[in-house]
């Protein structure tokens, strides 16, 4: 089934694409920024919310996690055109229907702390599983015949003028390089804050706990890495 799903997204790529995989865009023009991600459960939802809530109160240039700034579990960030969205969208379909990403179990182990232009920001970070690795390179294999390079602020929901918008805009244009494979480290972002603040949070006992994965979407993402607008939800 993995080569089935890798195989339908090379024959979209080349259908539907007029570039090679991972090639730069020859123009930035009609770039989307999106985020192929895991939904996690109630538990780990209100887990990360009672974290953004404190770093609302305590601390500043956050989000607030909303219907816009959905709870997440990132498999993949990357450029595409819009014009391939579609073909985007039927490649990770067969990626998920193979794997059937709903229960999987995993592990919540700390905290992360991670800068962010003038912020920090921090999250639960998991354990990675054999199956949630598989699940990722999957998704990257699929995906990669329709990734561009070179996106911009215009890529993202609200095309946001922020101090974090252009650590945003790289972060994504090097998640391949930088963030899969070996180097994924699986996390659900709880929010932002001042440095100072975030770091202590890093201090504090942290009870390991376990959820579940209940469903798969596709958002375009706004800055600091935020799943913003609904693009595509599985629906097994």
């Amino acid at each position: 089934m993995r080569k089935l799903a890798i195989c339908l997204a090379l024959a979209l790529g080349m259908l539907w694409s007029d570039g090679g995989g991972g090639a730069p865009a020859a123009s930035t023009e009609g770039l989307i920024a999106i985020d192929v991600l895991l939904l996690p459960d109630a538990t780990m939802v209100h887990r990360v919310k009672a974290l953004n809530h404190r770093l609302l109160q305590e601390s500043s240039g956050g989000f607030a996690l909303d219907a816009t700034h959905v709870p997440h579990m990132t498999l993949l960030q990357c450029y595409v055109r819009r014009a391939d969205l579609r073909a985007v969208e039927a490649a990770v379909a067969g990626v998920f229907r193979a794997a059937a990403p709903e229960g999987i179990e995993l592990e919540a182990t700390g905290l992360f702390n991670s800068p962010v232009g003038p912020v920090n920001a921090t999250g639960i970070s998991t354990a990675t599983t054999p199956k949630l690795a598989r699940l990722q390179q999957d998704v990257v294999d699929a995906v990669t015949p329709f990734i561009r390079h070179g996106g911009v602020a215009a890529a993202f929901v609200e095309a946001p003028a922020s101090p974090t918008i252009d650590w945003t805009i790289a972060y994504v244009d090097h998640f391949l390089t930088n963030s899969s494979g070996p180097k994924y480290g699986p996390h659900v972002t709880a929010g932002a804050g001042a440095p100072q603040f975030v770091a202590g949070l890093q201090t504090e006992p942290f009870r390991q706990f376990h959820f579940t994965i209940r469903g798969a979407a596709i958002y375009q993402l706004g800055d600091i890495g935020t799943a913003r607008r609904r693009l595509w939800l599985r629906r097994p």
